[in-house]
């Protein structure tokens, strides 16, 4: 199935006045309960050009070569609204990440800067996303901004190949994509890739909802369009409820009160 883009418009003059109720269409939950993936847009729900801004401070990823990263663990409180959790490094098991960098090891990164986290937008699109998914207090979620720039070709995934993250709910939003060619995003029901689902060229504002203890997924090796002009794609990554138990491990030291999915706690 090919799919260049999906999009649930709406006029945001005719908003409704609690805008975390709605912030999804209805039928992004349909799809996500129908097929486990959704893809939707949110040009109109945040300042795409002001999260931009903030990929250019970020520091090279220290296990992977031509990436930048930052990262931070989030999470609801008793009232619904944001909470920084604080520190905790990135642990991702071997059966969740082929690359020999990353896999079996904890990962430790800068975390998104306060003026990010602070913004009125930022933190109503993270509330809207745990309602989509119905995440309760206390459930750590993990949030990063990450992304490849330069030129040449280079593989976004830095070797993971088709994979699932370890988690239960994920989605990815991308905030730039600039003079890219490939990057394509891919949905697969086996690991083999043998039953592709869907592929997707994900554009600037666009964000992709899946279910990824049911699905794994691939993107393209990218390059540039304009061989004379460097290439840019950079992506929020929003994840929750690991099914990891690397991670929940390294989650439970840092985070005592936290609940997590795997000890059905939940």
């Amino acid at each position: 199935m090919k799919l260049d883009t999906l999009k649930y418009g709406f006029d945001p003059t005719t908003m409704p006045a609690d805008p975390i109720a709605d912030y999804w269409l209805p039928g992004v939950q349909e799809d996500l309960a129908r097929q486990d993936w959704a893809l939707t847009e949110l040009h109109s729900r945040l300042d795409l050009a002001a999260w931009q801004d903030f990929t250019a401070d970020l520091p090279r990823d220290p296990y992977v070569n031509r990436r930048w990263k930052r990262m931070s663990w989030l999470a609801l409180d008793d009232a619904g609204q944001v909470q920084d959790l604080g520190h905790c490094p990135m642990a991702q098991g071997g059966a969740f990440n082929d690359a020999d960098s990353m896999a079996d090891r904890l990962r430790y990164y800068d975390a998104l800067t306060p003026e990010f986290l602070a913004r009125a937008d930022v933190k109503a699109f993270v509330r809207a996303w745990a309602r989509l998914w119905d995440i309760q207090p206390d459930e750590p979620i993990l949030m990063q901004i990450t992304g490849v720039r330069g030129e040449g070709h280079i593989d976004p995934l830095q070797g993971q190949g088709i994979h699932a993250d370890g988690c239960q709910a994920l989605s990815i939003l991308v905030l730039s994509r600039d003079n890219v060619l490939g990057a394509d995003s891919h949905l697969y029901a086996d690991k083999a890739g043998t039953r592709e689902l869907v592929t997707a060229t994900l554009r600037p504002g666009e964000i992709l909802h899946l279910r990824d203890d049911r699905l794994f997924h691939g993107v393209d090796t990218l390059g540039q369009r304009d061989p004379a002009q460097p290439f840019e794609r950079f992506i929020i990554i929003i994840n929750t409820r690991f099914v990891d138990a690397f991670q929940n491990r390294i989650l439970r030291r840092h985070f005592p009160q936290a609940k997590l999915w795997e000890m059905g706690e939940a």
